[in-house]
């Protein structure tokens, strides 16, 4: 018995409708995916039946439709746009079409020709959503940020809610099918095309009135015409501005001098200080006079002080007290107090002006008094002592000077340093004042060890005799006088002429050593060289010249050398006695 599917196909009317359904479908162009043309055939309360020209007509839910309150204007006949999903969808192969997605690509194709271009677009914000708004552009969604909804700051956003607005799509992304919009680049935009005609109607160096719209910290914003100009708070005047709003509030008429004008950043600069004569042009101080100021600011470093409106000159923190140049200023003046000061230069290019307040007469200068004092003995309070010197307070003046090791005692020994304490009271000599430092000697009281020099007549080119003090391996000490406050290191290639003899080794302490010469002999530097090699090198000179060459040899003895200068005198005489 043949089946169903065996009769279907035998069966010619089965067979002929097949075919026609083959032609017809051959015949449709239509694909999945894209957008198609249909006619609205009727309108039901839930759907909208519409025909597409395909094997069955398609319905379209009602709430499609509703988009800008579309189904109020739909009629039957009415030709509209829909997307086509699938051609065959179920068991009864039903044809899916959307109204929404229709509208949705169409809106997408021309957001992407928009974005291309960087055209500007209308929109209506719908809603706020975290980050941001959500902004309908013709059926497409996009996302409106925060940062992006105006280029000024806004409290309240009710204003713009559900209100055509123009924005410029700055962000698409194909894949996920997103796009973001800005509502700031489109003012921004307006703005720059707004004030690129306005900068035509000034120049640098005009003179216009404009309204203070901002205060800041560094200056004010001033507003002219559509214009927006810095005028920062060095060219508000002439003489230091603490604040901006002590010279102008927000809302107040300023006049200014455009100064500068950049076309690219179209920023403006201007000056209100401009308007006026530069102070500084026409100085009537002069370096060493004494003027009367006032105090205007105190800083770490020193106090300005304000000679006339718009002058102003620095007392440095050194310039402040004779006795003490790093004290603090907040405890020598206050601000508002009037003083005499001293100038001591004028810059008029860098436009500052150096002030001394110590210098003001009213206070006699220590300085002049220790100057006085030099080479003479006072008494000095040892303050504080470091690993190379002891700084101290000179009694009657309050000035510090410093006390070096090396001027402690003639042996120049840093721990030397150790013998002192805070506040201990030294007799000293000032030895010099320069620059406003004293330098103290201790050892000047004494007596120079070498002076011995001189009180014996010794020089460069002497030959002294010394006594071992140390054995060292490069070399001997030895002392010079007999108090043994003059030791000198003889080095190890100077101890004699042959190298077998310049081992320090056969020297003993307490021994007197070899007549050294003295080869190089400095009293201020402290510095003597010492050299038996070259007493021993003039000693065999002094032979050379008097006994003849022979007599300078290795191994030449004073019996050797007498017996050559006096012949066979003496040899002779032997011989007789043995005869």
């Amino acid at each position: 018995m043949a089946t169903k599917q065996e009769l279907k196909k035998t069966n010619p009317l089965h067979q002929e409708f097949q075919d026609l359904l083959d032609q017809e479908f051959k015949s449709t162009k239509v694909k999945e995916g894209e957008i198609i043309k249909a006619t609205i055939t009727e309108i039901l309360s839930k759907y909208v039946v519409a025909d597409a020209n395909l094997k069955q007509e398609a319905h379209i839910p009602i709430e499609e439709f509703k988009h800008e309150d579309e189904i109020k204007n739909l009629k039957v006949g009415q030709k509209i746009d829909v997307f086509l999903e699938r051609l065959e969808a179920g068991k009864n192969g039903e044809i899916i079409i959307s109204r929404d997605k229709a509208r949705r690509l169409r809106a997408w194709e021309r957001m992407v020709k928009i974005f291309e271009k960087q055209e500007e677009t209308d929109a209506i914000i719908t809603q706020r959503i975290r980050g941001g708004y959500i902004a309908n552009c013709s059926g497409l969604d996009c996302f409106l940020p925060s940062s992006q909804l105006s280029s000024t700051p806004l409290k309240r956003v009710d204003h713009l809610m559900g209100v055509p607005i123009r924005v410029i799509p700055v962000r698409l992304d194909r894949i996920r099918g997103n796009c973001a919009v800005s509502r700031r680049k489109c003012e921004e935009k307006s703005k720059s095309a707004a004030i690129a005609e306005s900068l035509k109607t000034i120049k640098e160096g005009d003179v216009v009135e404009a309204t203070c719209t901002a205060i800041v910290e560094w200056g004010c914003f001033l507003q002219y015409k559509t214009l927006i100009m810095l005028c920062h708070i060095s060219d508000m005047d002439h003489f230091r501005v603490k604040k901006p709003s002590d010279v102008v509030k927000v809302g107040e008429k300023l006049t200014v001098k455009i100064t500068k004008i950049d076309p690219i950043t179209q920023r403006i600069s201007c000056s209100s200080k401009a308007l006026f004569s530069d102070p500084y042009d026409n100085l009537k101080y002069k370096v060493g006079e004494i003027y009367e100021g006032t105090a205007v600011k105190i800083m770490q470093y020193g106090i300005f002080c304000q000679l006339q409106p718009g002058v102003e000159g620095l007392i440095h923190s050194s310039m402040l007290d004779f006795t003490n140049r790093n004290i603090e200023p907040s405890k020598v003046m206050s601000v508002g107090k009037k003083v005499k000061v001293k100038v001591l230069s004028i810059d008029k290019e860098a436009r500052r002006i150096s002030l001394s307040y110590k210098d003001n007469g009213e206070k006699e200068n220590p300085w002049e008094k220790v100057k006085k004092m030099i080479n003479k003995e006072v008494k000095i309070k040892v303050n504080t002592i470091t690993d190379k010197a002891i700084f101290a307070t000179l009694s009657d003046t309050g000035l510090v000077g410093m006390l070096p090791y090396r001027e402690i005692s003639y042996d120049e020994n840093v721990e030397d340093l150790k013998k002192f304490k805070k506040n201990d009271i030294i007799n000293v000599k000032i030895i010099s004042v320069k620059d406003e430092k004293i330098r103290f000697s201790k050892r000047i009281l004494e007596k120079d060890p070498m002076d011995w020099f001189k009180e014996n007549k010794k020089k460069v080119g002497s030959v002294i005799s010394t006594k071992v003090v140390e054995v060292l391996k490069n070399g001997v000490k030895v002392a010079i006088d007999p108090e043994k406050k003059i030791i000198v290191t003889i080095k190890k290639n100077l101890l004699a002429v042959e190298p077998a003899d310049c081992r320090p080794e056969i020297y003993s302490p307490g021994n007197t050593m070899a007549d050294a010469k003295i080869i190089e002999l400095s009293v201020e530097d402290r510095k003597i060289v010492l050299s038996p090699k070259e007493a021993q090198k003039d000693e065999e000179q002094s032979l050379v010249a008097k006994f003849g060459r022979n007599a300078a040899k290795s191994g030449a003895s004073l019996k050797g050398i007498f017996s050559a200068a006096l012949g066979g005198k003496l040899g002779g005489k032997k011989k007789k006695e043995k005869k």
